[in-house]
């Protein structure tokens, strides 16, 4: 199994990467890994030593709120990387995040040393993590919005609705008690919710499983 990208496949997988140098440092620096659905990639209060973009497969990412209780944050996929992990690295500090990999996963491993270098030195890679903290700024700002003025029937059916698109399938495979847990709520919530909005015609439920009706 080889652990590097050649530039061309550099170029395929990060298009937006356009200066020849850094498809070129990208090839050479980067290294490949391989996660299996469930795997632990990052935990709480180890020193990140790389940043991953994520080639294929699906990330969860989560931290720990004040109280000692995890907060689901976000999910990862193609061509994107963790900003959270890009601060942490910059700053060379604990990990502040966990990140499993949702399904089978491989990411592009970046050296944290050369990172800062990069932002100067090439403007699309500036452009990139820029353009990802931008991105998750305004998922933060949804969020809170969600949390503050809308009623949770609403959160969990975008949850599951974003959770389909990641994985592009209006089926998404989990239990009642992961969404409570992402979410911060009861089981028992999650549960009467889910089969509240299947009357209503937006969900279909199974064994461990969502399937979301289109209009």
């Amino acid at each position: 199994m080889k652990n590097q990208l050649s530039t061309e496949e550099i170029k395929q997988y990060f298009p937006a990467f356009v200066e020849p140098g850094l498809q070129q440092v990208l090839a050479n620096e980067g290294r490949l890994h391989h996660f299996k659905e469930g795997d632990l990639i990052m935990d709480y209060g180890g020193y990140i030593r790389m940043l991953p973009l994520v080639l294929k497969g699906t990330i969860k990412i989560s931290r720990l709120s004040d109280d000692g209780s995890e907060l689901f944050l976000y999910y990862l996929s193609h061509g994107e990387s963790c900003t959270m992990t890009f601060s942490c690295c910059m700053q060379d500090k604990q990990s502040e995040i966990r990140a499993i990999a949702e399904e089978d996963t491989i990411v592009l491993a970046l050296p944290r040393q050369r990172l800062d270098q990069w932002m100067m030195s090439y403007k699309s890679w500036k452009n990139f993590v820029m353009t990802a903290y931008d991105q998750r700024m305004t998922e933060l700002i949804k969020t809170i919005d969600q949390i503050t003025f809308h009623q949770l029937d609403k959160r969990l059916l975008d949850y599951v609705s974003k959770r389909a698109a990641i994985h592009q399938d209006q089926t998404i495979h989990t239990t009642h008690q992961e969404i409570a847990h992402d979410l911060h709520v009861s089981r028992e919530a999650v549960s009467r919710l889910l089969k509240s909005l299947e009357r209503q015609g937006k969900l279909q439920l199974g064994r461990n499983q969502i399937t979301i009706i289109k209009p």
